[in-house]
């Protein structure tokens, strides 16, 4: 099989397109080939070593991807040959064919196809949990969604009014916030033209927002903490500007606000069936209409590296997807 291959650690321009071996399942493992696998920022981390995984070389980055079941191993009962699924690999998904842990896959209904699941597990995964299970999001409240255009934010936005809640997207740009727009945010703000601390509380007055998605981190945390209601709830779900921010504590205090941390990937392999139970209803709202992720950019294998590239210089909206074997599913 072909693999896109982190050989050294290293930029993404580095990787190369190797003929590897076709991985096969261990226990409790399946082989899947592998029709799309979807883009994400810590990509950019894995192969620079700088992510808290750390393979060993060489390896494929790709952590997440959907595509049919084509060999399972001992002590796998929940997936069969020829089954449509979707998959978290942690690496390796940057490949034609990859093995999964049969528990951190879920099977793709046939209301989606395997291009939308390869780019949907992991941005609506990670935003559900974090709106369902750590912010306990209820009908009515709003949220302040960092990063509107994003994989995460795209997922805010929509997952958030899927929940009844009204949605603030904050972006750097008029066209990505028209992004947001279009995926159903009720109030826009552009932080490169605006101050997003006024900007907010001119929206939310005196209340304030009541839930922050931020996968951004830097400088635009502590700004959009500044706008929490009381008993609000911050969702730190990563630093894609970089920086980690330093927020004084007794902003906290003042607001009865909470910080939280949202470690999706620990939920996924500490509570599986939860995770089970999520997927579903996440595939459900799919099935409805009411989550539609939005591909920006197409990629085949080869060009992996220019997609890895993309997303670390912001250019990438909504998601990328990786095509590994698009020709025939």
């Amino acid at each position: 099989m072909q693999a896109l291959v982190c050989e050294a650690y290293g930029p993404p321009e580095t990787l190369k397109l190797r003929d590897m071996p076709i991985p096969q399942p261990g226990d409790g493992e399946i082989q899947i080939r592998v029709h799309c696998s979807g883009l994400n920022f810590p990509d950019s981390l894995i192969i620079e070593n700088k992510y808290q995984f750390k393979p060993e070389l060489p390896f494929a980055p790709g952590s997440e991807l959907a595509g049919t079941v084509t060999a399972v191993g001992p002590g796998v009962d929940r997936f069969v040959i020829g089954d449509r699924v979707s998959a978290l690999t942690s690496w390796g998904g940057f490949a034609e064919y990859a093995v999964a842990n049969a528990q951190l896959a879920t099977r793709v209904p046939e209301t989606m196809d395997l291009e939308t699941a390869g780019v949907f597990t992991c941005a609506y995964g990670t935003v559900y949990h974090a709106l369902k299970q750590r912010a306990r999001l209820q009908p009515g409240e709003t949220v302040l969604a960092l990063g509107a255009s994003g994989g995460i934010g795209l997922a805010t936005v929509e997952i958030a009014k899927a929940m009844g809640a009204r949605v603030i997207a904050a972006a750097s740009s008029d066209e990505k916030l028209a992004i947001a727009k279009a995926h159903g945010a009720d109030e826009l703000v552009n932080y490169k033209t605006h101050n997003l601390k006024d900007a907010v509380k001119q929206l939310t007055g005196k209340h304030g927002v009541d839930v922050i998605s931020d996968p951004v981190g830097d400088a635009l945390s502590e700004p959009a903490f500044r706008t929490m209601a009381w008993e609000g709830r911050h969702l730190v779900i990563g630093f894609a500007a970089g920086a980690i921010p330093a927020i004084p504590l007794n902003l906290t205090l003042l607001k009865g606000a909470s910080i939280m941390g949202v470690f999706w990937g620990d939920f996924v392999v500490r509570t599986p069936a939860e995770n089970h139970a999520n997927m579903d209803e996440l595939y459900e709202l799919h099935a409805q209409g009411k989550l539609k992720p939005h591909i920006s950019a197409r990629y085949p294998l080869a060009d992996g590296g220019k997609a890895i590239r993309a997303i670390m210089e912001g250019k990438v909206t909504g998601r990328a997807a990786i095509l590994c074997n698009a020709e025939n599913g």
